[in-house]
């Protein structure tokens, strides 16, 4: 078999002959091809993504693993898509092996200048699936209750509420009724300027398209509204939204939510109900989203991202993208595999 020197020792040689989508054991510098691709059903995938790599960033992320008593067997660079730079993705075949929690592998790779998220058992972008994404700070950058808030200068007083809520140290309910009663006489002309500008989450749009291009079924379980949530459907062709009902009368807002409120464990049970209905594999459900409030369904889909999350949320999801487009999630769904080779 032949064999591939990729660098002298110490040298910070681009990975320029590491062939896209083509498997390799790697020791003292030496790439080997690998005969047969991991098993999707087996073992940990370790991605490392948004950065510039080098023989020097291979040797310290598989000595990273090795502290956590992980034994890389194989490595992949790819590139999901042109517009994203090629990642790399680190096999770690055995099967009884935890993944590592999120928030160590952030401030490990963090330290090297690029991201690394760990997961099982990986979703196949080539096959249909099921992204659920919350809305406010997910698919779009911006709070919308705060944003409300400020139209009736209550801003201060909602905006604390919400973080509270989102970091997980308030009932979302009890909060999101909190914060509705502060908002009643607001008119409703101003709630549809604020609908008709929406500033969307960097590579949501062509995630979205990606994902739509590949038979997959998106929806937004949001604990915002359902004025947004359509809108947002509308500028990215979701399937389908649920959000709360804001009460009006009169064309103002008065201070009341209608219906079932959108919590988390209401997230949860949507995505349940359009996995059966959609006949998928859990392994296919994709839950995002940033707040305490996103976990419950992030734990209910067969991998769940913690989108700019905050620390409680990323220490508790199965992967995080802490910086950057939101097209990176693409890593975690394009891994170069074969669900049923073995390595």
């Amino acid at each position: 078999m032949s064999q591939t020197n990729m660098a002298q020792p110490g040298a910070e040689q681009p990975l320029t002959q590491l062939v896209l989508n083509k498997w390799f054991s790697y020791q003292d510098e030496v790439f080997l091809p690998l005969k047969n691709l991991p098993n999707k059903h087996q073992g940990l995938f370790s991605i490392a993504f948004a950065g510039n790599f080098s023989i020097t960033h291979i040797k310290a992320i598989i000595d990273f693993f090795a502290k956590h008593n992980q034994t890389v067997t194989g490595l992949c660079q790819y590139q999901p898509d042109l517009s994203l730079p090629a990642a790399l993705c680190f096999y770690i075949k055995q099967a009884e092996e935890l993944p590592i929690n999120p928030l160590v592998l952030q401030q490990f790779s963090s330290t090297l200048d690029f991201q690394l998220v760990q997961i099982a058992c990986p979703p196949n972008l080539y096959q249909p699936g099921l992204l659920v994404m919350d809305m406010d700070s997910t698919a779009i950058t911006i709070e919308c209750i705060d944003e409300i808030a400020r139209l009736a200068n209550v801003y201060d007083e909602v905006a604390s509420v919400t973080a509270l809520a989102m970091a997980g140290k308030l009932d979302f309910s009890e909060s999101l009724n909190q914060r509705v009663a502060k908002l009643t006489g607001i008119e409703k002309s101003l709630i549809d300027e604020l609908k008709n500008n929406l500033p969307l989450m960097p590579g949501i749009k062509m995630l979205c398209q990606i994902l739509k291009q590949h038979q997959w079924h998106l929806a937004i379980a949001s604990g915002g509204f359902v004025p947004f949530a359509e809108q947002v459907q509308a500028l990215i062709n979701l399937d389908e939204v649920h959000a709360n009902v804001l009460e009006f009368k009169d064309n103002k807002l008065t201070g009341k939510v209608l219906g079932t409120i959108v919590d988390a464990q209401q997230k949860a049970v949507i995505l349940e109900s359009l996995q059966q209905q959609l006949g998928l594999i859990k392994s296919q459900t994709v839950a995002i989203g940033d707040g305490a409030n996103d976990l419950k369904m992030m734990a209910t889909a067969g991998l769940g991202v913690a989108v700019h999350g905050k620390a409680k949320v990323v220490e508790q999801a199965q992967a995080a993208i802490c910086q950057g487009s939101l097209l990176q999630l693409l890593y975690m769904l394009a891994i170069p595999l074969n669900s049923e080779a073995t390595v």
